[in-house]
Order: structure tokens, then sequence, then C-alpha cells
């Protein structure tokens, strides 16, 4: 069998992968000192800290809609369940009898159906209620002005808070499913130079 190399990811594509993934990773530090897990800044530099990063992510987001939209790469992101039952079963036996991968990339179909899918639940489940509960948690000062005091603020930090162990358990099933490749660190290295090995 032989192999060739494609351009899978674009430039902004890839400094939008990184800055958001360490962002992310930042927020979570942070996040789980604020709530008292551990001490590695201080409570008022976490929160600082937390606050800027979310405001950095939030920016970074902001251009990288832009750029999906402008480019058509937002297309990259429709679901789709043709072949889901045929990744489910690549991932859960196929990997480990050495079963040939059931999706081959391209550059106009850079996910699998799982990827889509476990990107549609992060941008339509995950990140819309860290964004709702975090900006509610920021400005909480601000509800009687808003007309958000009958909330509950226990309410806002248990949603804040679950969905940060949803974003968690994603990043470590993300970063599992990098080492899935021809090596254990091939889709890593694609993500740094934007070329991709494939049958």
């Amino acid at each position: 069998m032989t192999t060739k190399k494609i351009y899978i990811f674009k430039r902004f594509e890839r400094f939008w992968h990184w800055t958001q993934a360490a962002l992310i990773v930042f927020m979570m530090l942070t996040g789980f000192e604020i709530h008292g897990n551990y001490t590695l800044f201080g409570f008022g530099k976490a929160v600082s800290l937390h606050t800027v990063a979310a405001w950095s992510l939030i920016t970074l987001w902001v251009f990288a809609i832009f750029w999906h939209f402008t480019t058509g790469e937002w297309k990259q992101y429709i679901p789709t369940l043709e072949k889901v039952d045929a990744m489910l079963k690549y991932y859960l036996t196929g990997i480990f009898t050495d079963a040939p991968h059931p999706f081959r990339q391209t550059t106009l179909i850079k996910h699998n159906p799982l990827q889509r899918l476990a990107y549609l639940g992060v941008k339509l489940l995950i990140n819309p209620l860290i964004w709702v509960s975090g900006l509610l948690y920021l400005y909480y000062g601000s509800w009687v002005e808003l007309g958000l005091s009958g909330i509950s603020l226990q309410w806002v930090a248990l949603a804040h808070t679950a969905a940060a162990f949803l974003m968690l358990i994603f990043f470590i099933v993300h970063v599992y499913l990098t080492t899935t490749g021809h090596t254990p660190l091939a889709h890593i290295k694609a993500m740094i130079t934007g070329w991709e090995k494939t049958d």
C-alpha cells in the first residue's frame, strides 16, 4: 500500500487550532484553581487570568467564525450519519486488529462522520453552555440592572462546571484519537505542518 501527502490544514486553521487548545488548557488550569482544587496563581490572580483567557478565546472564535464562513470551510462540519457505524466499529475493535480505516481524508472532506458529530456537540452544547454560564458568572454584579435577579447563582456555577468537565472529556478523547494515525504522532505532525499522509 502506498501513501501520499496531501495539504489538509491551512495556516490560519493550524494557528486557530493550537491557540484555541492552549487557551482552553489554560482556562481549565485556572478554572479548577478557582474552584479550590489546588493553588498555583492564587485565587484573585487565577480569576483575572481566567477572564483574560476567556475574552481572548471569544476574540479568536469571532475571527475563526469569520474565516470559516468566508472560505467555505464551515462545510467541513456539516454532520452526517453515513459510515458512522463503520467508524464506531473501527474505533472500538478495528484499530486493535489492524483493520483498514473506513474514512479517507481529502482537502474537501477533512473530518470523519464521528468527528463531525463530536464537533457539532461541542458547538451546539458545550460551547454555548460554557459561554452563557461564564458571562452570567462574570457579570453577576449587574444581574439586577439586566433583569436577571431571578436566576440562581448556584445553578449558573453548576452549569459552568458541568460544561468545563464536558470540555475536559472532549479534550482527553480528542488527544487520544490523535494517536490513532499511521504513527502515534502522525496527526499531531499534520496539525503542525498542514500535510497529512493518506493511503
